[in-house]
């Protein structure tokens, strides 16, 4: 899958109702932790490293729904070259 790579600031379009309280990129992914405790990540997910539960990739953010399903709040994502790393609570 083809996926655009930018190399300058851009503007993303979230869901009108959520604040974004941190932001994380990778080399070719970016995550966000809403105040709401959701996550949201896309680009490059080759690795699995945006949560999704597969390796597909995405210019559009996609709300990890296997965090919603368990109940856990996301409260920091710190993203490195293929992973992503998110502090969670129950």
């Amino acid at each position: 899958a083809f996926i655009s790579i930018q190399a300058f600031p851009a503007l993303l379009d979230l869901p009108q109702d959520l604040e974004v309280s941190g932001v994380s990129c990778g080399s070719r992914h970016t995550a966000v932790v809403t105040r709401g405790g959701e996550l949201y990540t896309w680009g490059w997910g080759k690795y699995g490293q945006l949560g999704h539960g597969d390796n597909a990739s995405s210019d559009q953010a996609r709300r990890v729904e296997h965090l919603v399903s368990e109940g856990l709040r996301a409260e920091e994502v710190v993203c490195g070259p293929w992973t992503t790393y998110v502090h969670v609570l129950e």
